[in-house]
């Protein structure tokens, strides 16, 4: 299979706490599960021409390992770090150093909430951040990294 004809691969990465979507606070985060949001990437990513994985992971470690397989395969990332957007300068390492097409996600508008949300040191090492449209966040962030990889490809 050539370069024209290969599919482009995404990797999705969850962080901690996401996995009780739709039962943590569904006024701030909405009702949709973890599983709904999946289906919802998968059923976009067939559309789009994408092989779609996707692994939740509360412990640090994890999302690095997550970050540094995705990376090594050649898979494009979108990532909700959730709550270690704000501190994990070892995940943010992890982002710049893996040279594929890759977005942060937040369910929420992050800079409307509390103060000690409204940065994000992984940011910097991403393509772009996709915030605040609730599991529509996902599909807006695997739009961007499709056609990140399709240019790749031009």
């Amino acid at each position: 299979m050539n370069a024209a004809n290969a599919r482009k691969s995404v990797a999705v990465i969850h962080g901690p706490n996401l996995n009780l979507l739709g039962t943590r606070e569904p006024d701030v985060y909405g009702a949709a599960t973890l599983d709904d949001i999946d289906a919802s990437i998968r059923a976009l990513a067939g559309k789009l021409g994408c092989e779609v994985s996707s692994s939740q992971h509360s412990g640090e470690g994890q999302i690095i390992d997550a970050v540094h397989a995705a990376a090594a395969a050649g898979s494009a990332i979108v990532i909700n770090p959730g709550a270690y957007a704000h501190y994990s300068l070892a995940i943010r390492d992890a982002l710049s150093a893996a040279r594929v097409p890759k977005v942060e996600v937040h369910l929420t508008n992050i800079f409307a909430r509390e103060i000690f949300r409204r940065s994000s040191v992984i940011a910097p090492a991403v393509d772009g951040v996709v915030a605040g449209f609730g599991a529509e966040s996902y599909l807006l962030a695997l739009r961007a990294v499709a056609a990140m990889l399709d240019k790749q490809r031009d």
